[in-house]
C-alpha cells in the first residue's frame, strides 16, 4: 500500500490534533495557513476541517415535458456525434459527415425517447431540478500537538514574524 503524498496521514481517518483556529468561511481558514506557510511555519502539521456539515439541496426549476424531452434529446446528439464520429474514422472518403448528421439524429431520437420514459415511471414525485452542495457551519485549523502551541499564537497575532528555519 502507498502512503499519501502529505505528511503520512491517511486521508479516510478522522482527522487528529489540537485546534488552533475556527473560522465562519473556508477562505478565513484558508488565509490563516497561508499566512503561516508565509512565516515559514511547518504546514504540513495543519489540517483543514469543515464542521457541522450540512448536505444543501437548492431548487433550480421546475420539470417539465419539454425541458425533459429537450434535454433527452441533447444529450442523445450529443452520444449520437460522438458514435458519428468514430464510425466516420472507417468509412470513405466523404461519407463521414452523412454518417455523423445520421447519428446526431438518430441519438436524438433514442435520447427523447428513453429521457420520456423515465421522466413517465417518476410518476410526478420529483417534478423539480435541483443542484446539491455539501457545506459547513464553520471551519477548523488543527494541528500536531507538538507545533499547536506556537501555531495558535501566530494565528492570534498575524503580524509577528515565524520561525526561521
Amino acid at each position: 500500500m502507498t502512503q499519501p503524498p502529505f505528511s503520512g496521514r491517511d486521508p479516510r481517518q478522522v482527522p487528529s490534533g489540537w485546534p488552533v483556529g475556527s473560522f465562519q468561511t473556508y477562505a478565513e481558514a484558508q488565509a490563516a495557513v497561508d499566512s503561516l506557510a508565509d512565516r515559514n511555519f511547518p504546514v504540513q502539521k495543519l489540517t483543514i476541517v469543515g464542521v457541522d456539515l450540512m448536505q444543501v439541496e437548492s431548487i433550480t426549476g421546475k420539470l417539465t415535458w419539454g425541458r425533459i424531452l429537450g434535454g433527452g434529446a441533447l444529450s442523445g446528439m450529443w452520444m449520437g456525434v460522438f458514435i458519428g464520429l468514430i464510425l466516420s474514422l472507417f468509412t470513405q472518403t466523404g461519407t463521414g459527415w452523412a454518417i455523423i448528421l445520421w447519428s446526431l439524429l438518430i441519438g436524438a431520437i433514442f435520447g427523447l425517447v428513453f429521457a420520456a420514459i423515465a421522466y413517465a415511471f417518476t410518476g410526478g414525485k420529483r417534478d423539480f431540478s435541483s443542484a446539491t452542495t455539501i457545506v459547513a457551519g464553520h471551519y477548523d485549523v488543527l494541528c500536531d500537538p507538538d507545533a499547536a502551541t506556537q501555531a495558535r499564537d501566530m494565528i492570534a497575532s498575524p503580524n509577528q514574524p515565524g520561525p526561521t528555519q
